[in-house]
């Protein structure tokens, strides 16, 4: 390469005449941009900001330490030789043409990064043999094997109208060609006030204008296009950057701006000013970036974002509502179960007495059968809240509804020592056609509640009224619960119906949980076509009043039958158990049995089907088939009994036993091929009636 022996005088010149300008217009510049002398040193003149902070360095000092302000430190090690080689070549040509070039760096770091240099090289009378190079980093489009055909071809135009230009101003116009996409300059006077504005040909085209004429070389040409909702944040950046005379301050923004042809697009504006030595303005310099592809991105992401955030919360709160649903269950099983285990020791201590044990296997039974309506009720929360919840009415008697309640109750208001009082005499109609399982959790979820934030020597109340309905067959039943406890705070009875909304107060009384919560009893009523209202006062008790359009009914519900359970005449059945639980075994045996049934037990299904396979010499009338077994359910089991060759065998009525009790369920087994469903627990009445219906040759429906 060809030294000139005056390079270190000129470079100095260059720097001090030319540099200002070139660092101002530099400054924004998202690339690299050097100069350096094409002799054995390769030394750099100057290297813009972009450049530096490629190179991992925060400072010119910090650049210069790590590269040696040399071409030759710029390079990898490894790609020297070729690019040195790529170099000569452009010298040899004496600048014909373009030289582009990849090769890798190391940043301060020790990172490896690919470049993508264009250089041109200049003879120049005055500065001797010079390179200008504009750079960008490429690693990604290197690694991603990314076509950069359309870059090199822009670039190479822009590189190659240097040879039209003066070499002693080439550098200044290298970088208005490499700005040109988008650049704006405006001159000011020596008082401070712009007297003239240029917008490059190139913006105007990237917001759809031809020329000059198109768009004004204005201001308002470009201020009057602003969003509006950013034209005052805009323009008030825009004139705090000239009116900052200390020239600390730069001008960077993004905003949208109304194109011809494309509607608002987002840009992103940098400029800088040169200052006299008062700090007046004297050239503002800019370049503006089209950045709508890039926003539209952030705004998918940050959209993305939240929904990852809304779903992390919702799962949050999924997570709570269930932690809190099983606490609140809690309080809800035990109070039967209580009532279940404490009237069975009572009675287990009292066998000698056969009327009082009488009562005690009554009350038993009751909180057995709301305790079994309160699984039901549990298991069936997604139908409440799906609207699939269905009402089942039957004819039942509202006193015998409310002293079961009280039998529920008894023992727990005698242990906390409560007044209770019930007053049912305003009934003028006492048996109605309701769903007597719904209406016994709607009253007896508020009494719970009742008891449980009442305090020791406290009253609890229901009374049940009656006034005439809209027709002569209908009557609306009011039901007025009050207690004397600790009340609730005005906010929170607005939210009392609220999923698991919780009185603070009620950790006073150191009780957790609210049962199935008064939301679920709200929607009950509702689903039975009631009203329910809340008063309270704090310290001064709560009352609830439920309210419930019924149709009359002169009869009485089976639960009002004193008759026992068992048939009236002995049956002499043969019977096939398939039950795999000892226990569920020993129930159903024994109540089979007491009822003049031969029974014999399978302990799954596929004992069931050799069972039946070797039946023919002593047939069996029936199958009690559970569901889930273990080596054979009693689906498959039963199918396999239905393709049995023997129609005899294959005809065999089978009844399902199963505490798979939902209507689902009892599909399933009737598509299967049973004759009829029977739910856990054990109804003696509905097992005895099923069996003789079945028996009589009748068949359940699908």
């Amino acid at each position: 390469m060809r030294k000139n022996p005056r390079n270190e005088q000129l470079s100095l010149t260059l720097s001090e005449q030319t540099f200002p300008i070139i660092e101002q217009i530099t400054a924004g510049m998202p690339g690299g941009f050097f100069i350096y002398h094409a002799d054995e040193d390769e030394r750099l003149i100057y290297a813009n900001k972009a450049l530096i902070q490629i190179y991992g360095c925060e400072s010119l000092k910090e650049f210069q330490e790590h590269t040696g302000y040399t071409f030759h430190g710029l390079v990898h090690p490894e790609d020297i030789a070729a690019t040195q080689q790529s170099i000569r070549q452009q010298i040899f040509t004496h600048g014909n043409d373009l030289d582009h070039v990849e090769y890798r760096i190391v940043r301060k770091d020790g990172a490896i990064r690919w470049i993508e240099d264009y250089g041109h090289f200049v003879h120049s009378d005055l500065y001797g043999d010079l390179f200008y190079v504009f750079v960008e980093d490429a690693t990604e489009k290197h690694l991603n094997a990314i076509n950069n055909a359309e870059t090199v071809r822009l670039a190479q135009e822009r590189l190659e109208a240097l040879e039209a230009l003066e070499h002693e101003t080439t550098a200044l116009k290298l970088v208005h060609e490499i700005l040109s996409s988008g650049m704006w300059t405006m001159e000011f006077d020596r008082q401070g006030q712009m007297v003239s504005v240029f917008w490059s040909q190139d913006f105007r085209a990237m917001i759809g204008y031809q020329d000059e004429e198109d768009f004004p070389n204005v201001l308002s040409s470009w201020s009057d296009l602003l969003h509006p909702e950013d034209h005052d944040r805009v323009l008030k950046e825009y004139y705090a950057t000239i009116a900052d005379y200390t020239g600390k301050r730069l001008y960077n923004v993004e905003y949208r701006l109304l194109t011809r042809d494309r509607g608002y697009r987002w840009f992103r504006a940098t400029g800088k000013l040169s200052r006299r030595e008062d700090g007046t303005p004297i050239t503002y310099v800019g370049m503006f970036v089209d950045i709508t592809e890039s926003k539209e991105t952030d705004a998918k992401l940050r959209e993305q974002h939240k929904l990852l955030e809304e779903a992390l919360a919702k799962a949050q709160r999924a997570s709570e509502a269930k932690t809190m649903f099983l606490n609140n269950m809690s309080h809800d099983i035990r109070t039967p179960m209580n009532a279940i285990i404490g009237f069975t020791n009572l009675a287990a201590t009292h066998l000698d007495d056969r009327k009082l044990v009488e009562d005690y296997l009554n009350k038993i039974t009751a909180s057995s059968r709301h305790l079994l309506s309160l699984i039901n009720n549990v298991l069936d929360m997604s139908r409440i809240e799906s609207g699939r919840m269905t009402i089942d009415e039957t004819a039942c008697s509202l006193p015998r509804i409310l002293d079961d309640l009280v039998s529920i109750l008894r023992a727990d208001l005698e242990t906390r020592k409560l007044h209770f009082h019930m007053d049912a005499h305003a009934l003028i109609h006492p048996y109605v056609v309701c769903d007597r399982l719904r209406l016994n959790q709607v009253l007896l979820n508020i009494l719970s509640n009742a008891l449980k934030f009442t305090p020791a020597g406290g009253d609890i109340s229901i009374t049940a009224a009656e006034r005439p309905g809209d027709t002569a067959d209908t009557a609306v039943y009011e039901f007025c619960i009050r207690d004397t406890g600790i009340g609730m705070a005005p906010e929170f009875l607005e939210q009392i119906f609220e999923p698991f909304e919780r009185e603070r107060t009620s950790t006073v009384s150191g009780i957790q949980g609210t049962g199935l919560g008064m939301s679920i009893t709200k929607k009950l009523v509702e689903l039975m076509k009631g009203q329910i209202t809340a008063e309270s006062r704090q310290g001064q008790g709560s009352t609830f009043v439920c309210t419930f359009p019924l149709r009359l009914s002169a009869a009485v519900d089976a639960h009002e039958t004193p008759e026992s359970p068992y048939p009236q005449q002995s049956t002499d059945w043969h019977i096939l158990l398939a039950e795999d639980n000892e226990l569920n075994q020993e129930i159903a045996v024994t109540i089979l049995e007491e009822a003049g049934c031969t029974v014999d037990v399978a302990s799954d299904g596929a004992e069931a089907v050799e069972k039946v396979r070797h039946s023919l010499d002593t047939p069996y009338d029936l199958v009690l088939m559970d569901i889930q077994m273990p080596v054979m359910d009693g689906i498959e089991a039963t199918k396999t009994i239905r393709a049995m060759a023997d129609p005899r065998l294959a005809r065999l009525p089978i009844v399902a036993m199963t505490a798979n009790a939902f209507e689902e369920d009892r599909q399933r087994v009737l598509s299967a091929g049973m004759n009829g469903h029977l739910g856990k627990p054990i109804d003696i009445a509905k097992l005895f009636a099923t069996l003789q219906s079945v028996m009589d040759g009748e068949q359940q429906t699908v």
